[in-house]
């Protein structure tokens, strides 16, 4: 039987009880986006993230005398709206996350009602600090993007040199036309590629969470026939290579994974390539645009829902308010000059 937590202990170490129950699979099923029978411990560096947020409140609790125990939902938003309108360190978003973690928290104390999710229900998301809309490409500069992704010549290609051109544009075209996340791509198996093509000429990836994202959920999505015919050509040229392991993307030749900073400055490079200033010049630009698009062209919420690997239909809700850039506006943006492609 599972011993119930000590509101005293909480009251006097919050930050060192936080610090035990973050990485335990209690902290998991507190979550609303768990689902299934199986709750894992989240990654390091998630409990990192969480250890460090949960860390300000608790010294914002010490220094005016609050427990855990005692703490009311006023306080609670009177620490969400110092932090937003105050020291300018949070937007309304990340203060939103900072009550969802807190509700976490009593509910896992047994705190009811739950001071953290009766500040969410009365905050007044006017008082905070306006969200900035996620970004995302328009046809016009997406079909740009496309087109600065890094060069498959077909002399090096025979040779094999400069392989990592290929593998990172075969990558870059699987994340803008099928909306992974970079962990996602990062991770995507070779076994995970489906083989038969439908009428379309289009396939489906079989995404599994393990050693990708623990947010992310088991899900298949479609990656239509201009992004089959370019990840085929590499996977067939990776497998020429003789690259071990099992990843499509693999760092080096001995099938290592890419790190996700390598991925970062791959895809920045190709958005400089074709002029494109976006704020937010990433993967998860390019997953805005995926799940931006697929909603205009009809896609039910419920199936991008599943297609994103995401657990709740409201997930998807901001991808139909995502701020899209009209091409015209990007004239006279390129930069003087263009980052060069990676050998």
């Amino acid at each position: 039987m599972t011993t119930p937590p000590s509101l005293s202990a909480w009251d006097a170490r919050p930050a060192e009880e936080f610090a035990d129950f973050v990485v335990t699979a209690a902290f998991v099923e507190t979550s609303s986006r768990q689902r299934g029978a199986v709750s894992l411990p989240i990654s390091p560096e998630s409990a990192a993230v969480y250890r460090f947020m949960f860390g300000k409140f608790a010294a914002w609790m010490l220094e005016r005398g609050l427990r855990m125990s005692t703490v009311s939902s006023s306080d609670l938003k009177a620490f969400v709206l110092l932090s937003t309108r105050g020291k300018r360190d949070l937007n309304s978003k990340i203060a939103y996350r900072y009550l969802r973690l807190l509700e976490r928290v009593f509910a896992y104390l047994g705190r009811d009602p739950n001071p953290a999710r009766q500040a969410i229900v009365a905050s007044d998301r006017d008082l905070m600090t306006q969200d900035a809309p996620m970004t995302a490409l328009d046809a016009g500069q997406l079909q740009r993007f496309l087109a600065a992704l890094p060069a498959a010549r077909a002399e090096e290609r025979a040779s094999g040199a400069n392989w990592k051109r290929r593998r990172d544009r075969a990558m870059q075209v699987v994340m803008a036309l099928s909306g992974l996340r970079v962990a996602e791509a990062i991770g995507l198996l070779v076994d995970e590629v489906g083989r038969q093509a439908d009428v379309d000429g289009a396939i489906e990836l079989s995404i599994t969470p393990e050693a990708k994202h623990r947010t992310s959920y088991e899900h298949s999505v479609v990656l239509p026939a201009l992004g089959v015919a370019e990840l085929f050509d590499w996977l067939k040229e990776r497998a020429d290579l003789g690259i071990p392991g099992s990843l499509a993307f693999p760092a080096n030749m001995d099938g290592e994974p890419l790190h996700k900073a390598t991925v970062y400055r791959q895809v920045r490079a190709t958005f400089q390539r074709a002029g494109i200033p976006a704020a937010h010049a990433g993967g998860r630009t390019l997953r805005n645009t995926f799940a931006f698009q697929q909603l205009q062209q009809g896609t039910p919420q419920d199936a991008l829902t599943t297609a994103l690997g995401l657990a709740l239909e409201r997930s998807t809700e901001a991808y139909r308010h995502a701020r899209v850039r009209p091409a015209q506006e990007d004239a006279g943006d390129a930069p003087q000059a263009p980052p060069p492609e990676t050998p």
